[in-house]
């Protein structure tokens, strides 16, 4: 049985929506999957920045100023908080060693 939908409809500003319909047809999803992935992303990261001040830890390291500025400039051009970039790229490298030799 199809899971039940509702059809969700706001204004939103002409540069967004250009974004975000640019980066929905590059992903090949049609717009309500696509929507639904990045509404999902959203809430799970705003989980993740609750999370209990005792059960966290700091990781920290140097770059390159170089590369720094670059990262920097990706993740303003794109609206990606700094943390919120470094838990995706951990949980994607976790997630891609644990599927290995799953076959």
């Amino acid at each position: 049985m199809a899971e039940k939908t509702r059809n969700l409809c706001a204004e939103i500003p002409l540069e967004l929506h250009t974004k975000v319909r640019q980066r929905q047809a590059e992903s090949g999803e049609t717009l309500s999957r696509y929507m639904t992935a990045l509404i999902t992303k959203f809430y799970e990261m705003e989980d993740n920045a609750k999370m209990d001040k005792d059960n966290v830890r700091t990781v920290a390291f140097q770059v390159p100023t170089e590369l720094f500025e670059q990262l920097k400039a990706y993740l303003k051009r794109n609206g990606i908080k700094q943390n919120a970039f470094f838990l995706d790229c951990i949980r994607q490298a976790l997630a891609k060693d644990a599927g290995v030799g799953e076959e």
